[in-house]
């Protein structure tokens, strides 16, 4: 079954950003294996640090799943969606491009060329891992215990890859396998609205999972 036709404004959107923005020598597979492997590796280094975890220790885990939830949330929510100074590309970039891209009605990339508007830029996991997840994973280390610091860095960059996995699901054709899991298709569904040019500022901030959606009243409910 061939793909419906692409809505005239996409599809003159995706022709001018592959025209102007996209790298002549980029490699979508490469982007997302590096994200994959990089975040893989991490995560396995820190759980190869632990050593006789204590009960209250794994408590780190949740808690830090819970802190990457608000903060992909209010991420989202503000300088991804509003003009922030010192942070205008992440706003070209998300609701610029990102948004005009893929729409509520051409969610799935074309081709692997495609996968520059999905996954973030290989730059941003070098700065997740440096900037974020290392110097607060090294304060939990110093002021908590080591086992609370390497829970930490292997927690958020797990969440890390959870979002970009989910969000490429999210931009799969719809046909697909991973896109038909139950779950999977739930959560598209959710960011499907999202996607909607006329919500996107007011409705289904989170990637992953919709906490703090559903817990700050932003899940769009069809009336």
């Amino acid at each position: 079954m061939s793909a419906a036709p692409l809505p005239e404004h996409v599809a003159k959107f995706r022709t001018e950003y592959r025209r102007t923005e996209s790298g002549r020598y980029y490699i979508g597979w490469a982007h997302f294996a590096f994200t994959s492997l990089g975040s893989l590796s991490v995560i396995g280094l820190a759980l190869s640090q632990l050593s006789g975890v204590r009960p209250w220790e794994w408590l780190m885990v949740p808690a830090s799943f819970l802190l990457a939830n608000v903060a992909e949330y209010f991420g989202h929510r503000g300088p991804m969606h509003h003009r922030t100074k010192g942070l205008g590309l992440v706003y070209r970039r998300h609701t610029q491009q990102h948004h005009h891209f893929f729409t509520d009605e051409a969610m799935a990339y074309e081709s692997s060329h495609d996968f520059r508007m999905v996954l973030f830029p290989p730059v941003l996991l070098l700065f997740f891992l440096g900037g974020i997840a290392t110097p607060i994973g090294a304060l939990f280390f110093a002021l908590g215990s080591p086992n609370i610091g390497w829970l930490f860095v292997a927690t958020a960059m797990g969440y890390f890859l959870t979002y970009e996995w989910l969000h490429f699901c999210y931009h799969l054709p719809a046909e697909h396998l991973l896109a038909r899991l139950p779950l999977v298709a739930r959560l598209r569904s959710h960011h499907q609205v999202h996607h909607d040019l006329r919500r996107m500022g007011r409705f289904n901030f989170n990637i992953t999972f919709p906490i703090c959606d559903r817990l700050l009243g932003t899940v769009w409910k069809q009336k």
